[in-house]
């Protein structure tokens, strides 16, 4: 059995740590309001860049059609995007992107595709490594705030990929952020452009329109920074999702912290009590043996 300094030591543990996780949450649930905001605000310029590429797409066929839009005609070579958080503590936000990450690129592999990694985030990194450490062909760090260069810099490297021929198709994974408590691994599709059906019809009110340039390079100069865009919001969503888990992590810390403190308290209690009666017990019977 553990000394009663031993059972102090250990309550100052745990009542340090219980402070650290409070702070932590703390910490989690004012940033959460700011990336929350900036990831809601970034969905409707996202979904109306694909509106547009949606009505643009729509009149452009055959061999007119940029490659980013019409693919190559195969699907032999995948490249996919991996998108995490830098930093943990935070339940199990990183390892839900990484796993449906995991479960796709065996499924490919499985088809004997040719797979590609683009990593964004140390975490994604250091869990991927060890079996698909071969495959991962850039690394970018997410950062503390995402931002617009971060985006480009990986879409400069989807771009180059593609033109260069290695690639055929690119997904990009990452959490969607849904609510605080409901955040949701997805994977879509960036090349070739996923174009969304049943969108809504802009009411042109019966007017004759062409477009200047034609449709064919609008969308040539659309689809790549489509690209940049979606892999931004993604960003986005990631760490309103990464700041929303940890809260929620550090709160479930805090009270298990409490928990812990009270079990311990008790229990030192109890053998405080019982080192105090055998102390009177001991004196009462060598009064008596006197």
């Amino acid at each position: 059995m553990a000394s009663l300094k031993e059972m102090r030591n250990r309550i100052a543990s745990v009542k340090a740590t219980q402070k650290i996780t409070k702070a932590l949450q703390m910490v989690a649930a004012a940033k959460l309001r700011r990336s929350q905001t900036a990831a809601e605000s970034a969905r409707p310029y996202a979904n109306r860049m694909n509106a547009v590429i949606a009505n643009l797409a729509s009149g452009v066929s055959g061999d007119g059609a940029p490659k980013l839009l019409a693919g190559t005609g195969s699907d032999q070579r995948q490249l996919l995007i991996v998108a995490t958080a830098d930093r943990g503590l935070a339940g199990g936000f990183n390892s839900s992107i990484v796993r449906a990450a995991r479960i796709r690129i065996a499924t490919l592999l499985a088809e004997g595709k040719d797979v590609k990694l683009i990593v964004v985030g140390k975490k994604a990194r250091d869990q991927l490594k060890r079996l698909y450490g071969n495959r991962i062909v850039e690394f970018v760090e997410a950062g503390l705030n995402p931002s617009l260069a971060t985006a480009q810099a990986v879409a400069d490297k989807v771009a180059a990929l593609f033109d260069a021929g290695e690639i055929d198709q690119v997904t990009l994974y990452y959490s969607r952020f849904v609510s605080v408590v409901t955040q949701t691994p997805t994977g879509a599709r960036l090349i070739p452009a996923e174009v969304a059906a049943g969108g809504p019809v802009i009411d042109l009110k019966n007017a004759a329109y062409e477009y200047e340039p034609d449709a064919e390079t609008i969308l040539e100069t659309l689809l790549p920074r489509n690209i940049t865009v979606q892999i931004f919001s993604a960003l986005l969503e990631n760490q309103a999702g990464f700041y929303a888990s940890q809260m929620a992590a550090m709160d479930n810390a805090t009270r298990n912290a409490g928990d812990r403190i009270q079990a311990y308290t008790i229990q030192y209690n109890r053998t405080r009590q019982a080192q105090i009666t055998k102390e009177l017990i001991e004196i009462i019977s060598g009064a008596e043996a006197l």
